[in-house]
């Protein structure tokens, strides 16, 4: 038990740093990590990515939560692009949750992973002006209903999909990053709060699941990805945009070759 505990806190520590540095909620981390940890524990095939995908979003609220108070405290939080943004997420997440509990998603994975390699490919070549561009109304709420959709079903907290929407719209990366760590606190709220509804009675669930959230795991991690996102979310402030932006580019690439190779490796072993 000791053992595992400090699997979670390690993964905890990585996950704050990203969520923080980079405006992402550390799913992209925690996610695959508990994944394999769960399998070691013999959890039910069935079930055991739900419970992974549910309690990354139930951690990622904390993690929002720090890393938001610090980009608020640095002034970077553009509430103008905030705002409008979140009735979308919310209504997104909580759909996500939805659709995860009754499809394996494993073609919206290889979707999903060839956007994001366009998008990290994007970004590496080229830096956006800082220039503010945002879609029209119908457009604002169909993007943020997609990125709280998508964020949801991957158990993200969106900025693999918000920080690249922000830099397309214009938005300088600093920024762009603070605001997505905001906008992360109302997508995970909203799909971790399915998650548990989903799989709530569910007869496979193991002792200590509160639906599809493992809360040993989710005690676990937050104890260490709290503090850790905020010094990430510091560091966010130290680092050039340019610089930034290419890092962020990097970690988008990662995490395509992860859904691309869980998806292939799913689809043999079915």
């Amino acid at each position: 038990m000791i053992t595992l505990f400090i699997v979670f806190a390690v993964v905890g520590v990585v996950a704050g740093l990203i969520a923080g540095l980079f405006g992402l909620g550390g799913g992209v981390v925690m996610v695959p990590a508990m994944i394999y940890t769960f399998g070691v524990l013999a959890f039910p095939d069935a079930i055991l990515t739900h419970l992974a995908v549910g309690t990354s979003l139930a951690c990622i609220v904390v993690t929002a939560i720090i890393a938001s108070w610090t980009h608020w405290q640095k002034k970077a939080i553009d509430t103008h692009l905030l705002l409008p943004l979140v009735p979308g997420v919310v209504v997104g997440a909580w759909l996500g949750g939805v659709v995860a509990a009754r499809l394996e998603g494993i073609e919206l994975q290889y979707a999903f992973a060839v956007f994001l390699v366009f998008v990290g490919v994007t970004m590496l070549r080229k830096v956006a002006q800082d220039q503010s561009s945002l879609p029209g109304q119908w457009g604002l709420g169909l993007s943020a209903l997609a990125i709280g959709g998508f964020s949801s079903l991957f158990g993200v907290g969106g900025g693999s999909m918000t920080v690249p929407f922000l830099r397309y719209c214009g938005v300088v990366m600093t920024r762009a990053v603070a605001t997505s760590a905001a906008l992360g606190l109302p997508i995970a709220a909203s799909g971790a709060v399915s998650y548990v509804v989903q799989g709530w009675g569910h007869t496979e669930l193991p002792s200590g699941a509160l639906g599809f959230v493992y809360l040993p795991a989710f005690i676990g991690m937050v104890i260490c990805s709290a503090p850790a996102s905020r010094i990430g979310a510091k560091l966010a402030h130290k680092l050039p945009a340019e610089k930034l932006q290419r890092a962020f580019a990097v970690v988008l690439l990662l995490i395509a070759a992860e859904l691309l190779i869980g998806g292939m490796m799913a689809g043999a072993n079915s």
